[in-house]
C-alpha cells in the first residue's frame, strides 16, 4: 500500500510538477471517516484538495459522480473545479458546486414532491451564489416599500444593507421567530419590518416567495422532516468535501451533516484563525466543536506557508496568538527572510495617501501591489488620489453609493442653493437640515407660492414664523448670498458648520442610530476632493469623474493596476507588497468591537477577536513586502494607533521597547519563587511569575493574594472577596503588579 501511495505522489509529480509535502500527504491519503483539515493561509489547500480527490477516483476507483465539493461561492466553485481539470485533464469532472446551488436543488425537488412551486426574490447581481434568474419581485425593493410603511421614511443604503443582515443573520443561525427580538439592530423597527416580509413571502402557501437564505433553512427542514428525500441524496455521495468552512453557517453545517449521516466520509478544511463573518451568520465556533458533532473525527494540520517571507509569516504566526479561541498550532515557512514588516506612523491623515501614491508610483509590478483597509469608505480618497496622479487601480468589491449617498446628495443640494435661492423643490429637499428649523408645515405653506422670489423672503413675508425662526432664516439667506462664488471647501466647511449641517447630522444619529462617525467620514472625504478644486461646478464635475473611474475600475481585474480591497474581500488572495492602511482605534478595531471585548474579566470578547483574524487575513495575504500604516491626527483630533500595529510592534522588538523593565517577583513569606518577569512599570507580563502565594496589586481591586493559579485562570482573594479573572486580559492590560514590601 506505501508503494502504491508513493507511487501516486512520484506520478503527480511528474505529471503536474506538484511536488506534496508530510502534511499534505496525510490530508490527501485521510480519505475515510470525518477529517478536520485545518489549513494555516498559504499552505497549498486547494492543490491538496484536488490531489486528494484525484487520489479517490485514481487509487481507490470511486467515481467521480459519487463525490462531491461544497463551497460558499460561485466563484471559489469555479476555480476549484478550473484547478481540477488542469491537473487531471484526463478525468470526469466531480460535482462542484456552492451550497446555495445544492440547497436550491433540493428545495425544487421538495417542493416538486408537494405538488407546489415557488418564486425566487434573490437572482444574479445580487450575491455571488445565485443559483437563478433575476426575480419579478425583488427582496430590496420588497424591503424598502415594507421600510417606508413601517417608518413613515425611506431607509437608507446602509440601513437597508444592516437590515439584509439581520434576516440574513436569523435565518442562517437558525433562530426561532420567538426569539427574533433578543437580537438587536440599529434599523429602526428591524423586527416588525421582518415579520411582515416573512408573511408577504407566506401569503400563497401554493406559490410561496423565497430568498438564498429561505433555500437554506428550508433545504435543512426538507432533510429534516422528509426521510425518503434525504435518502435520495445521500445515495448519491460517497465522499463530501468542504472548502472555507470557516464562513459555513449552522444551517449549511446541519445541510452537511444530514449529507453525510450514512458513511461519514467527510472532509472539511478550514482555518478558525480566518473565520471574519460572523455577522452574516458564519458559526467558528462550530470547528472548535467539531468532535461533538463527528466524535470519531481526526483533526489535522497545514501549516508550513509557501506564500510570505519568514519575517511576515513569524510575526503573524505571533500576532494570531492573541486570540484564545482558537486551535493551537504554529505556521511555519521554508522560505527565507526579506525585510521586516514596516510600520509607519504619520502625522496627519492626508499624508498617508500622498506616502501611498509616492510607493505605488515605485512599484515595478502594480498587479502584485495591494493596499487593503476595514472600511470601503477608505478607499475614495485613495481612489482620488490615485487619479489625480494617473496610476490604474483595480477594485474588487468597488461601491458606487458612496456618490449617490444622502449626505453627499445633501452637500450637492447645498451648493446648487447658492446659485439660486429661488427653487421651493430644491429648499425641501434639506430645509430640515439647515438651521432655521423650518417644519413640514412651514415647508408645505411655501410649496404653494409660485411667485419665483426667494424662498427665503417667501418665507420672512408670507409664512407664519415663530420669533426664534427669522433670524435664523434671515442668517441662512445671508449665509448662502456670501457663498456664490465660493471655493468648495471652504463652502463645505460653511455648510457643516454656519449653515448647522453637522449638528443636524447628529441629532439624526441620536434619533435614527445612524452611526455618526461613517457620516462625519463622508464629509471628511468630500473635502479632501474638493480641497484643490477652484469652483463648486468644478466639485460637481469631480465627483461624476470619480463615480465613472470608480465604475471601470471593476473591469481592470489581472491588468497592470493596484488593487483596492477591504479585508474581508482580499481573503485568499496574495500580493508581493500589500500596504494595510487607515490603522486605528475605532476602524480596526472599531468602537463596538472595543466595546464588546471590555465588557467582562474573560479576555477578549467574540468580536474582538474577530477583529483580530481580520488584521491577521490582511497580513497573510503579503507576500514579500507589509507595510502597517497609521496616523495620529485627523481632521483636526487626535487619533490613537490601533492596539494591533502595537502588538505587531512588540512583537518585533519586545528587548528595544523602552516601556518594559526587568525585576523579580517574589512570594511575601518565602515559599516557592517566582522568575524573572519582563514587565512594563509596575505590571507583570508573563504566565510564569503568577504562582500561589504571590500578593499582587490590581489596578481596580487593590491588594491580594494568589489563592490558585493555572493557565487561564488566577482566583484571587481580595479584601472585599475572592475574584476569578482572565490571565490574558490581566496580562494584555497590565492589570497586576507585584505588591510593595509595604503594602
Amino acid at each position: 500500500m506505501q508503494a502504491v501511495t508513493e507511487a501516486f505522489f512520484e506520478r503527480m509529480k511528474q505529471q503536474t510538477g506538484v511536488s506534496l509535502n508530510d502534511e499534505q500527504k496525510q490530508a490527501v491519503l485521510h480519505t475515510d471517516g470525518p477529517l478536520l483539515l485545518l489549513a494555516t493561509p498559504g499552505s497549498g489547500k486547494t492543490t491538496t484538495l484536488m490531489m486528494r480527490i484525484g487520489y479517490l477516483i485514481e487509487e481507490k476507483g470511486v467515481p467521480p459522480r459519487r463525490i462531491k465539493a461544497v463551497t460558499f461561492s460561485r466563484a471559489s466553485a469555479a476555480e476549484m473545479k478550473d484547478r481540477f481539470e488542469r491537473l487531471f485533464p484526463h478525468l470526469p469532472s466531480v460535482d462542484f458546486s456552492t451550497i446555495h446551488s445544492l440547497a436550491y436543488e433540493v428545495v425544487r425537488h421538495y417542493f416538486r414532491i408537494a405538488g407546489k412551486s415557488f418564486e425566487m426574490v434573490e437572482g444574479d447581481g445580487e450575491r455571488d451564489e445565485s443559483p437563478s434568474g433575476t426575480p419579478k419581485l425583488h427582496k430590496r425593493m420588497m424591503l424598502r416599500e415594507l421600510f417606508r410603511t413601517i417608518n413613515g421614511d425611506n431607509v437608507t443604503d446602509d440601513q437597508l444593507d444592516e437590515l439584509l443582515t439581520y434576516i440574513s443573520y436569523l435565518k442562517n443561525k437558525m433562530i426561532p421567530e420567538e426569539r427574533w427580538s433578543t437580537h438587536k439592530t440599529d434599523v429602526p423597527q428591524a423586527e416588525r419590518v421582518m415579520r411582515e416580509y416573512e408573511s408577504i413571502k407566506r401569503a400563497d402557501p401554493d406559490r410561496p416567495l423565497l430568498d438564498y437564505d429561505d433555500l437554506l433553512t428550508i433545504a435543512e427542514q426538507a432533510f429534516e422532516g422528509r426521510p425518503a428525500l434525504l435518502r435520495q441524496y445521500q445515495s448519491r455521495y460517497d465522499y463530501v468535501l468542504t472548502d472555507e468552512s470557516q464562513d459555513t453557517s449552522l444551517v449549511q453545517h446541519r445541510i452537511v451533516e444530514k449529507l453525510v449521516r450514512t458513511h461519514g466520509n467527510l472532509c472539511v478544511v478550514a482555518d478558525d484563525d480566518q473565520s471574519i463573518y460572523s455577522w452574516r451568520g458564519a458559526e467558528p465556533a462550530y470547528l472548535l466543536n467539531f468532535k461533538d458533532v463527528y466524535p470519531g473525527a481526526n483533526t489535522l494540520f497545514m501549516s508550513r506557508n509557501y506564500r510570505s517571507s519568514a519575517d511576515i509569516v513569524n510575526v503573524a504566526n505571533e500576532f494570531i496568538k492573541r486570540n484564545k479561541h482558537r486551535y493551537e498550532k504554529k505556521m511555519t515557512t521554508d522560505n527565507p527572510p526579506n525585510e521586516p514588516v514596516a510600520i509607519k506612523s504619520f502625522s496627519e491623515y492626508p499624508k498617508q495617501t500622498k506616502y501611498i501614491v509616492q510607493e505605488v508610483r515605485k512599484a515595478g509590478n502594480l498587479a502584485e501591489v495591494a493596499v487593503l483597509y476595514r472600511n470601503n469608505s477608505s478607499s475614495i480618497a485613495l481612489m482620488n488620489a490615485l487619479d489625480r496622479a494617473g496610476i490604474p487601480f483595480y477594485m474588487k468589491d468597488s461601491d458606487n453609493r458612496f456618490f449617490s449617498h444622502w449626505v453627499v446628495e445633501d452637500v450637492l443640494n447645498f451648493m446648487r442653493m447658492t446659485f439660486t435661492d429661488r427653487r421651493p423643490e430644491l429648499f425641501e429637499r434639506i430645509h430640515t437640515k439647515v438651521s432655521g428649523y423650518v417644519t413640514k408645515q412651514q415647508m408645505a405653506q411655501l410649496l404653494m407660492i409660485n411667485n419665483g422670489e426667494s424662498v427665503f423672503d417667501n418665507l420672512l413675508a408670507n409664512v407664519t414664523l415663530q420669533g426664534y425662526q427669522v433670524k435664523q432664516i434671515e442668517l441662512a439667506r445671508d449665509t448662502f448670498i456670501e457663498m456664490r462664488g465660493m471655493p468648495p471647501l471652504e463652502a463645505i466647511k460653511v455648510i457643516r458648520e454656519r449653515l448647522g449641517y453637522e449638528k443636524s447630522i447628529e441629532k439624526m444619529c441620536e434619533r435614527l442610530g445612524f452611526r455618526k462617525e461613517y457620516l462625519i467620514g463622508i464629509l471628511n472625504t468630500l473635502e479632501e476632493i474638493a480641497e484643490p478644486l477652484k469652483t463648486m461646478e468644478d466639485f460637481a464635475a469631480r465627483l461624476k469623474e470619480l463615480e465613472k473611474a470608480l465604475r471601470q475600475a471593476k473591469a481592470k481585474r489581472g491588468q497592470q493596476a493596484v488593487t483596492l480591497s477591504t479585508m474581508h474581500s482580499a481573503k485568499g488572495l496574495e500580493f508581493e507588497r500589500v500596504y494595510m492602511i487607515d490603522l486605528a482605534e475605532g476602524v480596526i478595531p472599531s468602537s463596538e468591537e472595543i466595546k464588546a471585548g471590555v465588557g467582562s474579566e474573560g479576555g477578549m470578547g467574540g468580536s474582538l477577536e474577530e477583529a483580530t483574524r481580520l488584521f491577521y487575513v490582511g497580513m497573510t495575504r503579503a507576500k514579500r513586502h507589509l507595510e502597517l500604516i497609521a496616523y495620529q491626527q485627523r481632521d483636526g483630533s487626535k487619533v490613537t494607533e490601533s492596539r494591533f500595529v502595537s502588538a505587531v510592534r512588540d512583537i518585533m522588538n519586545p528587548a528595544k521597547d523602552n516601556r518594559y523593565s526587568k525585576v523579580r517577583a517574589v512570594p511575601k513569606g518565602g515559599g516557592q519563587q517566582a522568575a524573572v518577569e519582563e514587565i512594563a512599570p509596575n505590571a507583570i507580563r508573563r504566565r510564569s511569575g503568577l504562582v500561589a502565594g504571590l500578593t499582587v496589586s490590581h489596578r481596580v481591586f487593590g491588594i491580594g493574594v494568589i489563592a490558585n493559579a493555572d493557565r487561564e485562570q488566577l482566583r484571587i482573594r481580595f479584601a472585599d472577596g475572592e475574584r476569578s479573572l482572565s490571565v490574558a486580559t490581566c496580562l494584555e492590560r497590565g492589570l497586576l503588579s507585584p505588591a510593595e514590601a509595604g503594602d
